[in-house]
């Protein structure tokens, strides 16, 4: 059975130049050493610092998936604290995504970047408002575009449903291994387990099914990222009242046929004070893949808009 997704992302990518070298840098913060990637300038373009999602997973998420946006600007990725080549926080049992946020104005402050925009993707989005709300409290001119791509909630009631949604969305060999596994296992910080129902749900992520049995899941092995996640599914969260006051000019950008539901995007546009939201129809969780063509129009318009010529 052919895909459609697939062929319109195997027909963009052939549209695609070359991709540019990615330069790595150790860049202390915060006590701790990030492992820090970053394209070629362009012009006097302000940096995009990407965000990746996961909680287990380093920036590879996104890399080389948001390769088309380094024609326009150079862009920045990093490895979150105790994943990927970055370093492991002390008592790492405490860690918090509210930790993995504060790191990111230190990042820009240690870089020397007087200014940026931010995106961030799924749990990455959550990390790219906190982190925004955090540094434009300091310093109101620090982040000038904030672009969300299928991102968290601003709280936390829509995780508990996403485990039988995902079991609805899927069949056959696909289905077996998530069925096997409670999430309520998923309220203990057990990297192992973590990783097995990350894998697991890989495939309902995606809205083409096909597309998604083309592509290998990833495995996350951060103890770090399994402590934060824990966390998260056992205390819940809401960011509400940290969000409101939002300044920065935001996309929202989400697949209409995402598990994480649509309807979460419009209350995240809500939620913000210079939001608004751009549904990319019949696409999942991951629309540079299975919409690219729509996504990195959508995103590099948003991003042009006021931005001085490079």
């Amino acid at each position: 059975m052919s895909s459609p997704s697939l062929s319109r992302y195997l027909a963009f990518r052939r549209t695609q130049p070359a991709r540019p070298p990615l330069e790595r840098l150790a860049v202390q913060a915060r006590g701790l050493t990030f492992a820090v990637y970053r394209t070629p300038p362009v012009g006097d373009a302000l940096p995009l610092l990407c965000i990746n999602g996961g909680l287990l997973f380093d920036h590879r998420l996104l890399w080389p998936a948001l390769a088309p946006l380094a024609q326009h600007r150079p862009l920045i990725f990093y490895d979150q604290r105790g994943r990927g080549a970055s370093s492991t926080p002390p008592g790492v049992h405490a860690s918090r995504i509210e930790f993995d946020a504060g790191d990111v104005p230190a990042l820009r402050e240690a870089m020397g970047i007087a200014q940026w925009d931010v995106l961030g993707h799924s749990w990455g989005g959550g990390i790219a408002m906190l982190s925004t709300a955090l540094d434009v409290a300091r310093d109101p001119h620090a982040v000038r575009r904030l672009v969300l791509v299928n991102a968290v909630g601003v709280s936390g009631e829509w995780l508990p449903p996403l485990h039988d949604a995902a079991l609805a969305r899927l069949t056959g060999d696909a289905r077996a291994p998530l069925a096997a596994i409670d999430p309520a296992t998923l309220h203990v910080p057990d990297v192992a387990q973590h990783a097995d129902y990350a894998q697991a749900y890989f495939p309902a992520w995606f809205a083409d099914q096909e597309f998604a049995r083309s592509v290998s899941p990833p495995r996350g092995d951060s103890v770090t990222g399994a402590h934060v996640a824990a966390r998260l599914r056992r205390d819940g969260y809401d960011w509400r009242d940290r969000l409101r006051d939002l300044i920065v000019p935001t996309l929202v950008v989400h697949g209409a046929a995402d598990i994480l539901p649509l309807s979460e995007a419009a209350r995240t546009t809500e939620c913000l004070t210079h939001a608004r939201l751009v549904p990319i129809d019949g696409v999942g969780h991951n629309p540079f893949w299975e919409a690219p063509d729509a996504f990195f129009a959508a995103v590099q318009a948003f991003l042009s808009e006021g931005a001085p010529a490079s």
